[in-house]
């Protein structure tokens, strides 16, 4: 009895140790069934909601709040040129998602936790399309492209695929792969569309069509989108952009309908201003016989919120004096705009490029031209669309220019030796009055600035030039130093650097030194009495003057002849600049034909026949006139040979690529012969084409392959003459100085 109650307790240990350890392994297998039960592998209920509100509500919730920010961020530091075309959707621009870099790399991170952990998920898709939109941004092409791509062949939601297909099409726009980007828009046309992909599909083809310059179809694209657009800022953007592209149509009154719907969208202020600039030039343009005074510049000009945009505001007065043939009024605009251009340098550079414009085409003053063209180049951005041609324009105008002065001095100084000696010896003494009396009010003129600036700063401690005083100085534009050098170099030649450089046997005195110069005791201000210190006809300095201006002129026979060959020079290189480098066949026509008439025995006149015959492209029977002169004059010259294939070659041309190759091989093969009958046949038909000085490159290795040194130098002389701006001219000049070292020693 008493050994069976000392059993007892150790039976039920054992029971519930027993017990224990079932509930144990109960509890791990019912927490092993609910965790497999969750896997993100799972297609079961349970499993599929705990998966999307924890990607929901954690992962791609932080991403999608880091790209918000981002995108945010960016709109703001995209700096909007209102000069230019706007996009109409914010480009994808690597070095503008620098600032956010952190932002989207996170987003990323965020974003391949829900691919990561959450494979059950419906935000899956989401997160691939936050993926691939941050990498696209951050300038990672192909990574981004990818993760869309496999949401359009993997998505398991409709409205994901074709969000991730807009997105795709948009970053093939950026990449100007606009092929595809057409044939993804063409895909997507056909699917059904929920209300907020319709407008960014709409958005995203305006800006295709729009970037690859096609407005009408942009803009009736955007017709049908802005029904779906509520009012905001991005929208006010829209409608100004479509405005500029039916002002780029010549459609203004459709243009103004958008300008005014800008003001309807909540703008900004600068987007607003501008709105209603472009809308008074139109209403100027559309009403011809409308009064400008009564547009309200005036009163533009007055409001104090418009301080920083007068320069805008003369821009755009210039703009409409010059559409009215009022050129003057129009200059003088322009210049008060550079004038008012305190900060907004791109401003500048565009008003810049407007008086370089009209001093070239309507005032024809070459060389003011080239010095705006010089400033607009310094300040404008080297990423502006117009950067490389203005570039091209300054390089081809600093050769005009050096060409039409020597072409004006000869011409002046001819015509001066054309003279008796007396008429002569008048001519230069007026000459020399005429640059003294211009000498004497340039240094009154400065005389008058010097001693203002003397009182400014006897009177405050202010620096004139600074913030504080309207005065603005003439040397803070650069492109009055420009002209001041050019009219400083045409008036005295080069001259060194040193002191007194006017007159060498009479010295200026130092203004400090002046008699004449005195000061008011009690004030403190400095005065003046003007000087007359022009030369005096009849003294040694004007003798030096006038004798050193006869010595240029050509009176015997060599210097007769060595002007007029420069002069036939620089005629030949002036048309050859017209019709290459400025694209203006017009005037090289009219140079070609006043240099024949001038030169009838020229040494370039078979190649002034073909040029002409180049220049008369849409004029056929003057063409062929030009055609028939070189054949007939000079019917074994290169360029007889180069024309009278041109026919056959613009009946045969095909791919030039393929040609140039075909050619090429014949070259390699030793074929020389037949390889340059095929390319001098080729070879006008590429005329102007991106390739033909590759193809007159080859043919001057085929020359001097088949017709010896001889021709081979003159082939490379005429390669010069003709290309000038090719990339393959220095290589040309190592050649042509190769071939005359070796012909010297042979």
């Amino acid at each position: 009895m008493l050994q069976e109650d000392q059993t007892t307790p150790k039976s039920c240990f054992v029971i519930d140790i027993i017990a224990f350890h079932i509930r144990k392994i109960t509890s791990f297998l019912i927490l092993t069934v609910l965790i497999a039960g969750c896997s993100q592998f799972s297609t079961r209920p349970g499993a599929v909601n705990f998966h999307n509100i924890s990607a929901r509500y954690n992962a791609y919730f932080m991403a999608e709040q880091d790209m918000l920010e981002a995108e945010y961020e960016m709109k703001k530091a995209f700096k909007e040129d209102y000069n230019q075309l706007l996009p109409i959707l914010l480009p994808m621009d690597s070095v503008l998602a620098l600032p956010v870099k952190p932002k989207l790399e996170d987003a990323i991170k965020k974003a391949s936790i829900v691919a990561e952990k959450h494979q059950n998920s419906k935000w899956l898709d989401n997160s691939y399309i936050l993926l691939g939109k941050s990498r696209l941004y951050l300038g990672q092409w192909a990574d981004g492209l990818e993760a869309l791509r496999y949401v359009y062949a993997n998505g398991r939601d409709e409205a994901d695929k074709n969000n991730a297909l807009i997105l795709l099409m948009r970053a093939y726009i950026e990449q100007k792969d606009y092929s595809n980007a057409l044939g993804v828009a063409e895909h997507l046309s056909q699917q059904p569309l929920n209300k907020s992909a319709i407008r960014e599909f709409y958005l995203t083809k305006a800006y295709l069509h729009q970037q690859n310059g096609e407005y009408l179809t942009s803009v009736a694209i955007l017709e049908e989108t802005f029904p779906l657009l509520k009012k905001s800022i991005e929208t006010a953007r829209i409608h100004f952009a479509a405005a500029q592209m039916y002002d780029r149509l010549g459609q203004y009154a459709l243009a103004n309908k958008h300008y005014r719907g800008v003001s309807k969208n909540r703008p900004s202020y600068d987007l607003g201003f501008y709105s209603s600039m472009n809308s008074l030039q139109n209403e100027v343009v559309l009403n011809p016989k409308k009064d400008l005074s009564s547009v309200g510049f005036e009163r533009m000009l007055r409001d104090r919120k418009n301080d920083d945009l007068r320069d805008r505001i003369y821009f755009t007065m210039g703009l409409l004096a010059e559409h009215r043939k009022q050129v003057p009024e129009a200059v003088g605009y322009l210049q008060k705009s550079a004038a008012a251009s305190k900060g907004n340098m791109q401003q500048k550079a565009y008003t810049y490029l407007q008086l370089a414009r009209i001093n070239y085409e309507a005032l024809e003053n070459f060389e003011v031209s080239k010095s705006y063209y010089d400033s607009a180049l310094v300040i404008l951005p080297k990423e502006a669309p117009e950067y490389r041609l203005v570039a091209d324009r300054k390089r081809a105008l600093d050769s005009f220019v050096a060409q039409y002065a020597i072409v004006t001095m000869q011409d002046s100084l001819q015509k001066l030796a054309a003279m008796n000696p007396a008429a002569l010896d008048n001519k230069i003494d007026a000459i020399i009055e005429a640059n003294e009396k211009l000498r004497v009010e340039e240094e009154e003129k400065a005389r008058k600035a010097m001693l203002a600036a003397n009182n400014v700063n006897n009177q405050s401690n202010s620096n004139p030039l600074v913030s504080g005083n309207e005065r603005r100085w003439e040397l803070y534009d650069p492109a009055l130093i420009n002209q001041g050098k050019i009219d400083f170099k045409r008036n005295w030649g080069n001259r060194p650097l040193e002191d007194d450089w006017r007159r060498s046997n009479r010295p200026l005195q130092a203004m400090s030194n002046n008699p004449a110069s005195t000061a008011d005791d009690s004030t403190g201000v400095a005065s003046a009495a003007p000087v007359d210190q022009s030369m005096k006809k009849g003294t040694p300095e004007w003798q030096a003057a006038h004798d050193l201006l006869k010595k240029n002129v050509p009176l015997t026979e060599p210097q007769m002849a060595e002007s007029r060959h420069a002069k036939e020079d620089a005629l030949y290189n002036l048309g050859k600049i017209y019709r290459f480098d400025l694209k203006e066949p017009g005037r090289a026509i009219s140079t070609f034909d006043r240099m024949l008439a001038e030169y009838p025995q020229t040494q370039y006149k078979d190649e002034i026949y073909y040029l002409l015959y180049l220049s008369y492209e849409e004029d056929n029977q003057t063409r062929a006139a030009w055609k028939n002169k070189l054949l007939t004059e000079y019917p074994n010259s290169t360029y007889a040979r180069l024309v009278s294939k041109s026919s056959e070659a613009a009946g045969n041309s095909g791919n030039p690529i393929k040609e140039y190759e075909a050619v090429y091989q014949l070259y390699a093969t030793g074929n020389y012969t037949k390889a340059l009958e095929d390319i001098e046949r080729n070879l006008p038909a590429y005329k102007g084409g991106a390739m033909e000085d590759k193809f007159a490159l080859l043919r001057v290795f085929l020359i001097g392959k088949v017709r010896g040194k001889e021709a081979y130098g003159q082939a490379i002389t005429e390669f010069m003459r003709l290309y000038p701006a090719s990339v393959y001219l220095p290589r040309l000049k190592e050649m042509q100085e190769f071939n005359s070292v070796s012909v010297g020693k042979r």
